[in-house]
């Protein structure tokens, strides 16, 4: 099985970050401020050995590959950030191109959305937008991006190197710009692309015209199903489901933070049904997005490692014997702001990983060694 952890490159310092939100700004600001807001809630997560690394050193990204590997993970996906030509947290994504040494696979997520204030509760006003331009345009972003598909690490399925966008149903010129970077992808000595979206919610505005286009959909959990979740809140006026979790909310006294059940929400992921046969499986390890939305984030209760590797091991199964396939993409290498991370922490240890390992071995899925 070939898990793929998503990977987040805002560790490290940039000229627009220090612009937006103060000199020297990372995601371990969000991640060292946390706050716990309810007796049982633990926050701050620490990083073992105090580890508040800078991902401008390679040997950070050398660090995460090698440990990466040793637990099982296949490989990265790193999340990309184009604003129409300007870059943004490139350098990792760029290191780990330059640095041949680094034996481990990865590919590349657009997170296409405007930048804005919001998820710092200050306001919707927007730092940087998306535009999309023309032909001229989407060549310039796909010449930056063809040294990594040809890249021997760069994950390819079925010889073709993949493509991620995370919300593709937002980009108006959608089916133009995929026929053409399909185009450009075989003028330059490529297959073709595997062109796969990743937000759950792309899948209902696809029309046929465009759906064509793309090889594969992500079930990105917990999103998927925290946003089938919400509508149910919302139509219950943010209420808990259940009397058991309806118990826990009120504990918690923080008014408008929004509490998931981690077993439900697993159970919920392991009764989906395949779409399509182009739904690739999703995984999460946690959620907690408080250190970046305060007490108006939303979290997971009652998450253990040991219900992950349960969970995870079920998901491993469904994915090979009810989808068909041999990739899971997992939430998330390194998203400390949101709960979501393998990284060896404080708390756990290596905890995560160790679970990872285990689950592999024992379901005999295991690639390396």
């Amino acid at each position: 099985m070939k898990i793929i952890a998503f990977y987040l490159p805002q560790f490290h310092a940039f000229p627009e970050n220090d612009q937006w939100w103060g000199k020297g700004f990372t995601e371990w600001d969000n991640v060292r401020t946390a706050q716990a807001l309810f007796n049982g809630h633990v926050q701050p997560r620490i990083p073992l050995n105090d580890n508040y690394y800078n991902l401008l050193d390679t040997d950070v990204i050398k660090w995460q590959s090698k440990l990466a590997k040793e637990y099982g993970i296949y490989g990265f996906c790193y999340y990309h950030y184009w604003f129409d030509g300007k870059l943004l947290m490139e350098k990792p994504m760029e290191h780990m191109l330059a640095d041949k040494s680094i034996d481990f696979p990865f590919c590349i997520s657009w997170a296409n959305e405007n930048w804005t204030r919001a998820w710092a509760q200050k306001n919707k006003e927007i730092l940087i937008s998306q535009t999309y331009g023309g032909k001229e345009e989407w060549k310039t972003h796909f010449d930056y991006l063809l040294p990594f598909f040809k890249d021997d690490r760069y994950i390819k399925i079925n010889e073709k190197p993949v493509m991620i966008i995370y919300r593709p149903e937002i980009i108006p010129v959608l089916r133009d710009m995929l026929v053409e970077w399909k185009k450009l992808a075989k003028e330059n000595g490529l297959k073709d692309l595997c062109i796969i979206y990743q937000r759950a919610s792309t899948y209902n505005h696809l029309n046929s015209e465009d759906g064509y286009l793309f090889d594969y959909g992500i079930e990105y959990q917990p999103d998927m199903v925290h946003a089938c979740q919400r509508k149910t809140y919302a139509m219950m006026k943010r209420k808990i489901l259940n009397a058991a979790a309806l118990k826990i909310h009120h504990k918690l006294n923080v008014k408008n933070v929004i509490a998931y059940n981690y077993d439900e929400t697993w159970n919920r992921i392991l009764s989906l049904k395949p779409r399509d046969e182009k739904m690739i499986p999703g995984a999460f390890v946690n959620w907690d997005n408080t250190p970046r939305h305060k007490e108006k984030g939303s979290l997971e209760l009652e998450y253990t490692v040991e219900k992950f590797k349960r969970y995870l091991s079920n998901q491993i199964v469904r994915a090979k014997t009810i989808y068909d396939k041999d990739i899971l993409f997992l939430f998330a290498w390194n998203e400390w702001g949101e709960g979501g991370y393998l990284e060896p922490d404080a708390q756990e240890g290596y905890g995560r990983l160790e679970a990872i390992r285990d689950v592999l071995l024992e379901t005999k899925e295991w690639r390396y060694g």
